[in-house]
């Protein structure tokens, strides 16, 4: 069946053109469709190229092994079909296959805004050189034009023909004109400045209010279902209407899928602008603006072939046309000549960007390749698991930012600069250095707990060191007995630390165990840093090597800034997360090389949700033991020696673990409450603004349950029995010789481990004489920590409050967006968990803890698919640096 496009072409006289397929990412016949998902097969070879002459030539477009490295994936729900960004606003906008534009921080990848007005997938994004407007086109046949910082919809431009799809737009800034391909075949116009001169739309020629000849036609009944009333929300003030006379139909022999405007073409002046378009027939045409009117002639036609131009961009005096079947050419605007023409993929080149001499092209087959400027091929890789639909080249923080957008539903920046053909001037921003070497960091499998992480351990501990000696610190590593993990040791020095106060910051690098098997949840490598919708995903990301290097970045910026007054030690634990094994006698064995101590800093815990930042005061202390219950006989047979007379090492554990607590959960060891303080004024006051906060979110609360819990969890002690294990093996016949539980008590401040420990044996003792049994009982301490108590009025606490005021109170506050002026005032929270070293530290150095929490209670720590919300990352960067500049003088 002949297209009606072409019955147009034939019937107006025009000479009959081979028509060109469809490009698989707009056919949705074929497996690689917009709504498909299209696996990319790996492909090898050369590419083909032919000069000016069609002599064949062979290039090798094989890379040079190396891939760019992956800054950030922003995943969806749906296709990415058109890129934008802002610059200036530091803003990218991403057209869906749904009809709306999302827009993203280029610094976290957060979500800032969504625009909604398009009935189709939106096809096109175009902004204006100042970035003020963007304008968007879709297959709903309509263009809007949007406010791009406010994020308002300003006019929808719709044509009074049936255009179909509207594939790309151009916009010129000198003549506020846009311009539009279409899948009409045509190119049409619309002057924004003589709006106010133009007749008021009537509405009648609204593709929303036109009858569709198929699916407007009149059913059994004899009538046609309802149309929906699609701009009935728009005001007509703001619809315009392109004139029939701003249009020039069948531009191409098919559909127009891209364009280009081009200033001082073949030095015509500033003030001149041609317009380029590339169509299906394989024609890239140049048109004469004129700048009075706006108006398009066509000035000349270039031949390229039989191969659809779906893509192009421009540099200088070349275009870079990319086209169906894999194909790129290469023109030389001097003199209108092909110079060039590869063979670079083996798809479909649906995205082509171009900054300077750095060349970009990405395929239906989801591979991107880098060329320099002499077309060799730098660099190929997979950017999307199916098509690259759209792409954006440029510069940020002096690296070279290459964006792409598919139809796996995602956007991928890459840093490119690597691939540079001229290196960037400057270094890399700090931000940019803190993922770097947070990366590098989460890279080293530190689990402290295992044996075989025995040298990844100390590989940690000495790129630590490093870092520090980079920024100007001192540093070393403090051996600990048994071999264990070393203590980093670091010191800032600062410009008058003789009038100032000294800063300890402790932290740990060591992490728990994340293996990625075919079982686990982890959704990424945990030890490959993983940036995804405005999150990074690794193991220790957010426990604790994420805050660690934010606070070792502050001290160092302040360093290079001149700014640091004080000193600033840091001791980086490297055994945390298995008790801080060897700490303690580390630094009584070093303190003299550390000094004296007047502040101490922690930063290794979470806010109590992700709204609202906080301050952690207190954490409960915690005594592990084992409890074992042994018989003189080995392992028996149940059915031969089980007996009432013979008293079983499993029965007496059961019975000795069930007097340790009453039916209502309350532990039975004598005394064990007495030491207990009851709850301050104050401290009632913190609980009340907790409550009222989470009130905010979910009035439904119960209010006096809610603070129940809380205290319950954080400023009361518990007894855990964490497992329970016999010896023999693991039938249903077997009487253990031997029964052991794992148990812990969590402890409160002004409860002393010294006598809580001596009550819990004699309470069991006691409690296991009674049993007047023949095995024998056994008690371990295994593990322990002393709580701690900080004080929230201190000048750490009352630093660190206004520090995270003035930082989450700017750029929209917690949540993002483009809000300002909301103030943000962090919650004081005491937490159940313990930290082994923060009352320790207190005492030896005679100092006072305040303690920062990083990340939000979403981070996943110690469980798979562990993470940090990037903006955490930065703010807790900056309110360590205001804190390390600013406490040293209180």
């Amino acid at each position: 069946m002949m297209s009606s496009t072409r019955r147009c072409l034939i019937a107006n006289g025009s000479p009959e053109r081979s028509e060109t397929p469809l490009p698989k990412s707009l056919d949705n016949t074929v497996n690689g469709s917009i709504h498909g998902q299209f696996v990319a097969p790996f492909i090898h070879g050369d590419a083909v190229v032919y000069d000016a002459l069609g002599l064949e030539a062979k290039y090798n477009v094989e890379s040079n092994g190396s891939t760019p490295r992956l800054l950030h994936r922003i995943q969806q729900n749906e296709s990415i079909l058109a890129l934008a960004v802002s610059k200036s606003l530091g803003l990218i906008y991403a057209g869906s296959g749904s009809g709306g534009i999302m827009t993203w921080s280029i610094e976290t990848y957060e979500p800032v805004a969504t625009m909604k007005n398009h009935t189709g997938g939106v096809l096109a994004l175009c902004l204006s050189d100042d970035e003020k407007l963007l304008f968007s086109s879709g297959g709903d046949a309509i263009v809007n034009v949007w406010d791009a910082v406010g994020f308002k919809l300003l006019y929808s431009i719709y044509s009074t023909f049936d255009v179909g799809d509207v594939f790309c737009i151009a916009y010129s800034p000198s003549l506020q004109t846009a311009y539009f391909g279409a899948q009409n075949t045509s190119v049409q116009w619309y002057d924004l400045k003589a709006r106010d001169r133009a007749p008021k739309s009537t509405l009648k020629n609204h593709p929303s209010r036109r009858s569709h000849r198929f699916f407007d036609s009149k059913g059994a009944a004899g009538k046609a279902q309802p149309r929906m009333n699609e701009c009935s929300s728009l005001q007509e003030s703001r619809l315009l209407e392109i004139s029939p006379t701003n249009i020039v139909q069948y531009a191409h022999y098919s559909y127009v899928y891209c364009m280009q405007l081009v200033k001082n073409l073949g030095g015509c002046g500033e003030d001149c602008e041609t317009l380029f378009t590339g169509g299906g027939d394989g024609d890239v045409k140049l048109w004469c603006i004129d700048p009075h009117t706006s108006m398009i002639t066509e000035k000349q036609t270039l031949h390229g072939g039989d191969s659809g131009v779906l893509s192009m961009a421009v540099s200088e005096t070349f275009l870079y046309c990319g086209l169906t079947d894999g194909e790129i050419n290469i023109w030389d605007l001097d003199t209108f000549q092909l110079i060039r023409n590869v063979k670079a993929h083996h798809e479909d080149v649906l995205a082509m960007s171009v900054l300077g001499s750095n060349i970009f092209s990405g395929s239906a087959s989801g591979f991107t390749k880098k060329w320099s400027g002499s077309f060799e091929c730098q660099a190929r890789w997979e950017a999307h698991h199916g098509l690259v639909l759209a792409s954006i080249a440029l510069t940020r923080n002096d690296r070279l930012i290459y964006i792409t957008g598919g139809n796996d539903q995602s956007i991928t920046l890459w840093d490119v600069s690597s691939f540079e053909d001229e290196k960037p001037r400057h270094s890399k921003s700090q931000n940019d250095q803190l993922l770097s070497a947070l990366g590098k960091l989460v890279s080293f499998r530190t689990v402290s707990n295992n044996p075989l992480y025995l040298e990844e351990c100390r590989r940690g501990a000495t790129y630590l060191k490093s870092l520090f000696k980079r920024f100007g610190a001192t540093a070393t590593l403090l051996t600990t007995e048994n071999n264990r993990n070393p203590v980093v040791f670091a010191r800032f020095k600062g410009t008058n630390s003789k009038d100032t106060k000294t800063i300890l910051f402790y932290g740990h690098y060591d992490v728990i165990p994340a293996e990625l098997q075919s079982n686990d949840e982890w959704a990424t490598d945990p030890f490959e840093l993983t940036g995804v919708n405005g999150y990074l995903y690794g193991r220790g990301v957010s426990d604790n090597k994420g805050p660690c290097l934010a606070a070792l970045f502050a001290a160092g910026e302040l360093v290079q800034e001149q700014a640091l007054a004080s000193d600033i030690v840091f001791l980086i634990d490297g055994e945390e997360e298995s008790g801080s094994r060897g700490f303690a006698n580390a630094v009584r064995k070093n303190k003299g090389l550390i000094g004296d101590v007047d502040w101490i800093l922690l930063a290794n815990s979470y806010w109590l949700g992700d709204e609202v930042p906080c301050l952690t005061y207190g954490l409960r202390g915690v005594i592990h033991a084992t409890v074992e219950i042994e018989s003189e006989q080995p392992d028996q047979h149940s059915g031969v020696d089980g007996s009432r007379l013979n008293r079983e090492p499993t029965i007496d554990l059961v019975g000795l673990l069930a007097r340790l607590t009453n039916d209502e959960g309350a532990i039975l060891i004598p005394g064990f409450y007495d030491p207990i303080c009851p709850v301050t004024e104050a401290e009632e006051r913190r609980y009340e603004e907790i409550v009222a906060n989470f009130l905010k979110r979910d009035p439904t609360i119960d209010k006096a349950a809610l603070r129940d819990r809380l205290m319950s969890k954080w400023r009361f002690p518990s007894l855990t029995i964490h497992r329970v294990n016999v010896s023999g093996p693991s039938n249903a016949t077997t009487i253990p010789r031997s029964a052991s539980a794992a148990i812990s008590l969590r402890i409160v401040p002004d409860q002393q481990l010294v006598d809580v420990k001596k009550a819990l044996k004699d309470y069991l003792t006691e409690q296991f004489k009674r049993f007047r049994s023949n095995n024998k009982l056994n008690i371990s301490i295994d593990h322990e920590a002393e709580p701690w108590l900080g004080d929230p009025e201190n000048e750490a606490f009352r630093t660190l409050e206004k520090a995270i005021i003035e930082e989450w109170s700017r750029d929209g506050g917690v949540g993002g967006g483009t809000k300002t002026g909301t103030s943000v005032k962090p919650l004081y929270i005491r937490e159940g968990g313990s930290i082994p070293s923060a009352r320790f530290l207190e005492k030896e150095f005679g100092a006072m803890a305040a303690h920062l929490p990083c990340g939000q209670a979403s981070d996943h720590a110690h469980l798979d698919n562990e993470r940090l919300r990037l903006r955490n990352l930065y703010k807790s960067k900056a309110i360590l640096k205001a804190v390390f500049s600013e406490l040293p003088w209180k």
